[in-house]
């Protein structure tokens, strides 16, 4: 894949407008979604949504490549019973995984934006982003065996309504897969999703923070690593999993905007 490029995501007037463009969009999407009559057809609402996340994002970006995913209602995480029973609405799982993209593309932005407004502040000889880690972090570690499928991921994701799964080997933890590891590893590539298994897409590299760091030390290193989930640990033990949600939460609960 061409090297990702992000366009003009420096000044924070630029970001205010991205971030009200895409809340626009997501607006536009609603009668898809919920069957009402629509001036603006589907075709023409994923011209618009594919040309402005290639504006923001590039037009090579993994956000750019999960909606073309999302389009052609490839998914990787379709559950096996109602594939089987043919109960399933395909079409509708692709409006909802477009909306998915549209709506992580947004978090993305508006963290973008709440960072700039910390290093302002601090600029400005304000407090920055307070707390620790396990102040925010989720307390409910969801695994997954190596060796399960990735539908069964796919169907752990939608059942815990999480972003990721910590992967072990039936005695330690030993990678992470994620949302964006299904439709980039997986779809992308073609896998069949009932003989693909978790270790072929996961994260093999485990990135961890410990509870009592700073929480401006997770977003550190999550910015760093380009990372959206952070396992977070105990005297090494894993205990919880700290996101970019999380991250926004804080910003918001401590009025970082």
């Amino acid at each position: 894949m061409a090297k990702r490029v992000r366009t003009g995501l420096m000044r924070s007037d630029i970001l205010d407008r991205y971030i009200q463009r895409f809340n626009r969009q997501l607006v536009k999407f609603q009668p898809f979604l919920s069957r009402k009559k629509n001036s603006l057809s589907l075709e023409d609402f994923d011209a618009e949504a594919e040309d402005l996340i290639g504006q923001v994002f590039g037009a090579a970006s993994d956000e750019a490549e999960a909606y073309f995913y999302a389009k052609t209602g490839e998914s990787a995480s379709l559950p096996e019973e109602a594939q089987e029973n043919g109960t399933h609405d395909v079409e509708r799982e692709s409006l909802q995984e477009r909306r998915q993209v549209m709506e992580s593309c947004l978090a993305d932005l508006e963290l973008r934006r709440r960072l700039q407004a910390t290093r302002q502040r601090k600029r400005d000889g304000k407090a920055g982003l307070r707390g620790k880690v396990e102040d925010f972090m989720s307390h409910d570690v969801r695994s997954i065996d190596r060796a399960a499928s990735i539908k069964d991921a796919g169907r752990l994701l939608q059942k815990y309504k999480v972003g990721s799964l910590i992967v072990d080997n039936g005695s330690s933890y030993i990678g992470i897969v994620t949302d964006s590891d299904l439709s980039r590893k997986a779809v992308a590539r073609g896998l069949d999703p009932n003989t693909t298994t978790v270790a072929a897409c996961m994260s093999k590299s485990l990135v961890t923070i410990e509870e009592d760091e700073p929480l401006a030390a997770a977003m550190a290193l999550m910015k760093k690593q380009g990372i959206r989930h952070l396992p977070v640990t105990a005297d090494g033990t894993i205990i919880g999993v700290l996101s970019v949600s999380d991250v926004l939460r804080a910003f918001t609960e401590q009025g970082a905007s």
